[in-house]
């Protein structure tokens, strides 16, 4: 059985882009898994867009074996519901595998799952979780983290890529390859892939750090170390990177690369330049070390992401 854990304020998407995936693969694996949504109070629960969903008591969940905790902005509520937690400790204490999306995490982490265990979340919370759960390693730059039978996700569609994972685990390569068909997404988008989306916090930064990452993206062909970075904001390198962690949430040299893979994708996208010439004018200077970035970020080589472009475009 795989019961899929809600609350008011949950994020839709969250829950229904699972369920949807573990419905096709048991319907094309031909073994039937009750999968049930459940709530501390039975009935409907409504979303943070809306709409609702229909769940059963969190009894109808004995004898689970998969538990899936939705995230979402009413989280933060569920956090101090002790049923709810009690409900997701006793899951684990009994060998339940016990997965979260996006920011269902936070519910994994206050009832004690993830201390000293590895987890991510939804890119936008890495700050927040890590101040409020220092025990939990967290990984912000992955889609999704196993360890051992607690599995954790990044943001919302993220909770997808999970599911695929857990469906291989459960029926199969093939299986799990076919869902990824029918619903027309990645079969495996990699679990150690950057999560690209806190792009987003770096395209339009704010605080003391803004205009030296727009210095930065203009000047992505160039030797950008830490020592050149804390020069052109009067700061040493040490206290520069420290500083640099907590008001961006990563490293200078990750976001130097992200920023690098962003630019570089863009043009091995949108312009006939040779793969060797994007390399060079966005930082890399190895093609082949950009090669190795774009596979830790995309799960494929630049030529790869070039034809899928072009054959979409033509579509």
């Amino acid at each position: 059985m795989i019961a899929v854990l809600i609350y008011p304020g949950f994020q839709l998407l969250d829950a229904a882009g699972p369920i949807a995936a573990f419905e096709i693969a048991c319907r094309l694996a031909a073994r039937p898994v009750a999968i049930k949504v459940i709530a501390t109070t039975p009935g409907a629960v409504r979303s943070s867009s809306g709409v609702e969903l229909i769940a059963q008591g969190l009894r109808a969940a004995r004898g689970v074996n998969t538990l899936l905790v939705a995230g979402g902005e009413g989280v933060q509520m569920a956090l101090s519901c002790p049923r709810v937690l009690a409900f997701v400790r006793a899951a684990a204490s009994r060998g339940c595998r016990v997965a979260s999306v996006c920011s269902g995490s936070y519910l994994l982490a206050q009832a004690g799952l993830l201390n000293e265990r590895r987890a991510t979340t939804h890119w936008g919370r890495t700050r927040d979780f890590r101040n409020r759960y220092p025990r939990v390693k967290l990984e912000p730059d992955s889609i999704f983290v196993r360890d051992g039978a607690i599995w954790s996700s990044a943001g919302i569609s993220a909770g997808i890529d999970l599911a695929l994972a857990i469906i291989a685990e459960d029926f199969g390569d093939a299986i799990a390859q076919q869902t990824a068909r029918q619903l027309v997404v990645y079969h495996r988008r990699s679990g150690g892939q950057s999560q690209f989306s806190s792009l987003l916090e770096l395209q339009s930064p704010a605080g003391r750090f803004g205009a030296l990452l727009d210095w930065v993206r203009a000047h992505l062909h160039q030797r950008l170390t830490v020592e050149e970075l804390a020069a052109r904001v009067a700061m040493s390198p040490r206290h520069f990177a420290r500083a640099f962690i907590t008001e961006i949430g990563t490293t200078p040299a990750k976001a130097v690369e992200r920023l690098r893979i962003e630019a570089a994708r863009s043009m091995v996208q949108s312009s006939a330049s040779s793969i060797e010439r994007v390399a060079q004018a966005t930082g890399f200077g190895d093609p082949e070390r950009m090669r190795r970035a774009f596979i830790r970020a995309f799960g494929q080589p630049p030529q790869a992401l070039r034809r899928a472009y072009r054959a979409t475009a033509h579509h």
